[in-house]
């Protein structure tokens, strides 16, 4: 497996990463299926370009030979000096074989890079990947009902940012 970021051309590729990872767990993401399919070419290209464009956001890539396995973004908030792992998302067959870790180390050591002190991360109460591929890095958590779904709950959680090279998770 190997890692990589998303490229300001593959505006394709962002829109069927974000829409499989919708299809395939509905009840992990704070938008539905049908929203997100319904969103203008324009919409994907400026999305695209924020998480491509130098200093800005960033999305993840694992890839396991020319197949995409896993993304995530890092996203940045460099007035509060913090940062947000955002759409994590793992194909089925992948989960529990270290891609989720693999991302998550990816922007911790990007926000490090950006010299932010904590990182937050919002996980469904029935996640797909249960919070204990994250829950050791992560603690503060509260909760919020999930838009697409107020039966369940959104676990909102934090971590600090070390200056080490990698986090334990």
């Amino acid at each position: 497996m190997h890692l990589r970021r998303l490229e300001p051309h593959e505006v394709s590729l962002h829109r069927e990463l974000r829409l499989r990872a919708l299809q395939e767990a509905p009840d992990s993401f704070g938008e539905t299926f049908a929203d997100v399919a319904a969103r203008p070419l324009p919409y994907w290209e400026d999305l695209t370009r924020s998480v491509t464009e130098s200093g800005r956001h960033v999305m993840f890539l694992a890839y396991e030979g020319n197949d995409v396995v896993g993304s995530t973004y890092g996203l940045v908030d460099q007035e509060n000096e913090a940062g947000r792992v955002g759409g994590m998302w793992v194909e089925p067959a992948w989960r529990r074989r270290g891609v989720g870790r693999a991302l998550l180390q990816e922007v911790f050591s990007r926000a490090r890079q950006h010299k932010l002190r904590r990182l937050g991360l919002g996980s469904s109460s029935q996640p797909v990947c249960p919070p204990c591929t994250v829950g050791r890095a992560f603690e503060k958590p509260e909760t919020r009902p999930l838009t697409t779904n107020p039966s369940l709950q959104i676990v909102e959680m934090e971590a600090p940012v070390c200056s080490s090279e990698r986090v334990t998770v």
